[in-house]
């Protein structure tokens, strides 16, 4: 079984920073590819990102490419995904998610994930 729980969302202004964070609650942590989606109001959920379970390989949306980062800390269990240069566009409520164990994270169809947290919201005002 494992848990997501994400953190760090909020208000900020066009072209600030936002760091969030997605706690995982897994037996083995690192045996666990991690992908952050978001979901804005009135649309579908959109894949972000999504790293693999060492941390060596990340993906990214066209849309995002450039201004975010995802990290992890196979220590802490935690992924993290570095926001740079939001634009309002970037509003949405954002989800960490799993596959399971072994599985990649660079599927950008959120169907095929089967663990997610509860999501945290980020608003990005003009």
């Amino acid at each position: 079984q494992v848990q997501l729980a994400e953190s760090g969302g909020g208000l900020v202004q066009a072209g600030g920073s936002l760091r969030l964070s997605c706690a995982v609650s897994a037996r083995t942590f690192s045996n666990y590819a991690v992908a952050w989606f978001r979901r804005a109001p009135e649309k579908e959920r959109e894949f972000v990102g999504g790293i693999s379970w060492n941390g060596g390989s990340t993906g990214y949306a066209d849309s995002v490419k450039g201004r975010f980062t995802i990290s992890r800390d196979n220590v802490q269990n935690m992924v993290y995904l570095q926001m740079n240069s939001l634009k309002p566009d970037d509003t949405a409520v954002y989800f960490c998610a799993s596959r399971g164990a072994f599985y990649s994270a660079t599927s950008r169809d959120p169907t095929n994930y089967n663990y997610w947290g509860q999501g945290t919201q980020v608003t990005v005002s003009p």
